[in-house]
Order: structure tokens, then sequence, then C-alpha cells
């Protein structure tokens, strides 16, 4: 018999292990975060929350300051992560990590979930309605099968 063969199946066991989930501070994202905690929590899974830091060569023609307006983004984003995570402290144990990339969302999420050996990504649903036309982040994760994909409204 082989080593596979000999480990039984455990019921609620065989979930995912790192779930990514994309966050940019807009309200579905931070809904998404939310979900993908819940749903670490329940499997016992590593939540490795994503900010894709976008690089924006024009505004940087232009003299704005965008690296700098999208590291106070991240950290923004960490410091109200960190603070949900110490109301929960004691009731819920969730473990979790916040990872930074630069690009596009899309690319930006592909690499973190191919970096982080992800097993399930979560985003939360484009507020914007050229997406219906172009295709939202969601839609190309989902296009691309590589992992479970979980929008959230």
């Amino acid at each position: 018999m082989t080593e596979q063969h000999a480990q039984r199946f455990e019921r609620g066991t065989d979930g995912p292990k790192v779930i990514v989930v994309g966050v940019d501070g807009s309200d579905s994202s931070l809904r998404a975060a939310a979900y993908a905690g819940g749903l670490a929590r329940r499997q016992h899974a590593l939540l490795a929350v994503v900010y894709v830091q976008p690089v924006l060569a024009a505004g940087t023609t232009l003299g704005a300051p965008v690296a700098e307006t999208t590291d106070e983004i991240a950290e923004d984003l960490v410091a109200h992560i960190r603070e949900a995570a110490e109301r929960v402290k004691g009731i819920f144990d969730l473990r979790w990590e916040f990872h930074t990339f630069r690009g596009d969302p899309y690319n930006g999420l592909v690499k973190a979930a191919d970096d982080l050996k992800a097993d399930a990504v979560v985003v939360g649903a484009s507020e914007q309605a050229g997406h219906r036309i172009v295709g939202s982040v969601a839609v190309r994760l989902v296009k691309a099968g590589r992992w479970p994909v979980t929008v959230v409204p």
C-alpha cells in the first residue's frame, strides 16, 4: 500500500492552507477580507492579505508623488487590519500576513498567489461600471483557472 493510500480522508481538514485576499481599501475589498478571514479561521489556513501598489509611469512624469501615496495606502490598510485583528484576539485564532506587490491589480494578484502558493483567492467585486465591458480583475482571475476564486459583492 502506498503512503497516499494509507492516509484517510478527514472531514474539514482538506481545505485551503493559504488563502490570498486582495485589498485596495474599497468597501468590497474590505468585505472580501472579512469573508476570507472567516474562511481562513474555520479552515485553520494562513490568510495572506495582499495590496497591489499601482505603478503609474504617467503620474511620476507629471511630478505626482505616486510611490508615497501608495505606501500610505498600504500603511493605512495594515493599520486597519491590525486593529480588526486586535478586536477579535482571544476570541478567534487567525494567522495572517500582509504583503505588497507592485503592478496592475490582476498581475499583482497572480504573482502573489503564485509566490505564496495560494490554494484559494478571494477578491471584492469591482465597483467600477466600465469593468462590465472590459472585464474586472475578478473575472480575469476566474478565467485564469489556476485557483478557486471567490468574488465577494
